[in-house]
């Protein structure tokens, strides 16, 4: 073809107006996407396991809670320090240091995971209107917010550690009580297999702590103990 290159790709062709130049750069440039299509990645490689815990007290199905915004209990997302602020399984290594069980992550951050096992496990063995203020513009009723200080592995007593700093708001704002809760359970290996059944174990007895003692604080009306 007199004057025009023709450059194939693949299956596709085109053709370009014949210059020295223009020939030298196409062909450099797919040489140079020949040479670096081993080195490209797209997105980070998942991890073995995608792990989450899940509460042992949960609601049956069918069954109908109502009433005022008042009477209802608002569970916030606790607060949770930088070290557990991720979907990595904290190991604590020392008391300055911390690591991560290679080839596991949660599904979600540990802080919603907790928040929804609490709601849930409160719902279940109180019989209360348990609301997430997510979804209100207004909290008109009993507010439970806290801290999530722990929530992983302990490698120095191979135990896995779930730590709730729980503040219990009354309705007016005016009654505050606060207290820790705190459940360990043995882990026999820190690997991606083992730590999520004993993190989920620490959790739950955690969150049974919990609502026996917002039961005994009476709704609406927080003491101190």
């Amino acid at each position: 073809m007199k004057g025009r290159d023709i450059i194939m790709t693949g299956a596709f062709a085109r053709s370009f107006p014949h210059t020295p130049w223009r020939g030298a750069r196409l062909l450099l440039l797919g040489a140079g996407l020949i040479a670096t299509s081993g080195c490209v990645s797209f997105g980070a490689k998942p991890p073995a396991q995608l792990l989450a815990i899940a509460p042992q007290n949960v609601v049956p199905a069918g069954q109908t809670l109502s009433g005022s915004t008042d009477a209802s209990l608002f569970v916030d997302l606790p607060a949770t320090p930088r070290e557990i602020a991720t979907t990595r399984v904290a190991v604590r290594a020392g008391p300055t240091s911390y690591a991560y069980v290679k080839d596991a992550a949660w599904i979600d951050s540990p802080a919603r995971q907790f928040q929804a096992l609490l709601g849930e496990t409160i719902r279940a063995r109180l019989g209360r209107l348990v609301l997430d203020p997510g979804q209100f513009l207004a909290r008109r009723g009993q507010v439970l917010e806290g801290t999530l200080v722990d929530f992983g592995i302990d490698a120095a007593s191979r135990t896995a550690v779930v730590t709730y700093d729980a503040t219990l708001m009354a309705p007016d704002g005016q009654s505050v009580t606060r207290q820790r809760f705190t459940a360990s359970v043995p882990v026999a290996k820190i690997d991606s297999m083992s730590v999520a059944p004993a993190i989920d174990r620490a959790a739950n007895e955690v969150a049974v702590a919990v609502s026996d003692w917002i039961r005994a604080q009476g709704p609406g009306s927080p003491s101190a103990p």
